[in-house]
């Protein structure tokens, strides 16, 4: 009887055994503490940069190059690592150089929470927009507005730039006609803008206070005619030897065209705002013998050397165009004070911008405590066999 009940209990051990087991392999196992998962690191939010100019229309091919230098150093930058370890985002927007225009296009990128902004182009654009990157406390650097309030007014501490300003400009011009090209009579013109008409001002009174040579004529035309005969007649009256005018290449184009028409042998002088292959291209036999003031020449400079190059490998061998430089060295200047100031903080980059020097296509700068770059100027270019070379 004991065997047999010892049997039976045996058996029915191993079947509770044989049960359990068969419910572990075939049901829900026993839940598992959870691992801890790798820190993941948070994602970095990129430094934004706006570039504002114009992008198209007539003025386009001051914008473009500018927008392409931007492009190109941000290119390189960002395959070297970027700038504090984060990657810079372009942020472009086209102000076709009009100042109701500008506003929207500062708005819209103050918006899109942009770090620093590479523009504006032109100074009756860069004026309006600059009041609202101030009140948003983001540096703005342009590579072309030369009107000089915008930095010696004192109204835009938050603006900074790599060209000279118009009253440099404006010396140059007058200084040329009078002691190199030894005028008397010399007429005025401008296009009424912030740009035009600010250089126009400071070359009257250059000449007036110079006691060199006699202005004869100082007038504004509106720009956009399609005949500037009027005004034409006027010079040619007055007696001019020679017209310094204060605008753009689409009115100084149509200027010169009608005076050589008329075979007027008078001299043509103008600004950076006519040093631009479009208005030899616009102007064409008419361009020939023109002079306009630009930013020294830098060509020979190892930095711009590698630049341009970068430009020609990019762009199927076209020419980098009207203040690439400029722009190249504004993005590179820009940069850098982030990097030295180790944040995009406002006051961290201004102080960065006025206290580090960077070496750039234009040369080594840095800017002064009103935002203009030290070490740059103006040259005289005249148009010869189609192009413009420095006059030595």
């Amino acid at each position: 009887m004991e065997k047999k009940r010892f049997s039976k209990l045996f058996v029915v051990a191993v079947m509770i055994c044989l049960a359990a087991v068969f419910f572990y392999a075939c049901g829900e196992k026993p839940a598992e503490k959870p691992k801890e998962e790798a820190a993941k690191p948070a994602p970095t939010e990129p430094i934004k940069l706006g570039v504002a100019g114009p992008h198209s229309g007539d003025l386009a091919s001051y914008g473009i190059p500018s927008l392409r230098a931007a492009e190109l150093v941000v290119k390189d930058i960002n395959e070297k690592g970027g700038v504090l370890g984060r990657q810079i985002q372009i942020l472009k927007e086209d102000d076709v150089c009009k100042p109701e225009v500008a506003t929207n296009t500062a708005t819209k990128l103050v918006t899109e929470k942009v770090n620093v902004v590479l523009g504006h182009i032109c100074s009756g654009a860069t004026k309006p927009a600059l009041g609202i990157y101030k009140d948003a406390k983001i540096i703005a650097m342009s590579p072309a507005a030369t009107n000089p309030p915008l930095t010696q007014s004192g109204e835009y501490p938050n603006f900074f730039r790599t060209i000279a300003s118009d009253d440099t400009q404006a010396k140059v011009e007058v200084d040329f006609a009078f002691d190199v090209l030894k005028l008397k009579k010399i007429a005025i013109l401008h296009d009424k803008g912030d740009y035009g008409k600010g250089l126009a001002e400071f070359a009257k009174g250059f000449a007036e206070k110079s006691g060199k040579g006699e202005v004869v004529l100082f007038e504004g035309i509106t720009p956009g005619a399609v005949d500037y005969s009027a005004v034409v007649q006027k010079i040619k009256k007055s007696g001019a030897e020679a017209v310094i005018y204060g605008g753009y290449h689409p009115e100084a184009s149509k200027i010169v065209s009608q005076m050589r028409k008329k075979n007027m042998k008078t001299e043509f002088i103008s600004d950076d705002g006519v040093k631009d292959d479009t208005f030899i291209k616009v102007a064409k036999e008419y361009a020939e013998g023109v002079y306009a003031t630009g930013p020294k020449d830098t060509s020979k400079n190892a930095l711009a050397i590698a630049a341009n190059d970068a430009h020609k490998k990019a762009y199927n061998n076209e020419d980098p165009g009207a203040f690439y430089l400029n722009a190249y060295a504004a993005t590179q200047a820009l940069l850098n004070a982030i990097q030295k100031a180790g944040s995009t903080d406002y006051d961290a980059i201004k102080k960065a911008l006025t206290t580090e020097k960077v070496d750039t296509p234009i040369g080594q700068i840095s800017f002064d405590e009103r935002g203009d770059a030290i070490g740059v100027g103006f040259s005289m270019y005249q148009v010869k066999n189609g192009a413009y070379v420095e006059v030595q």
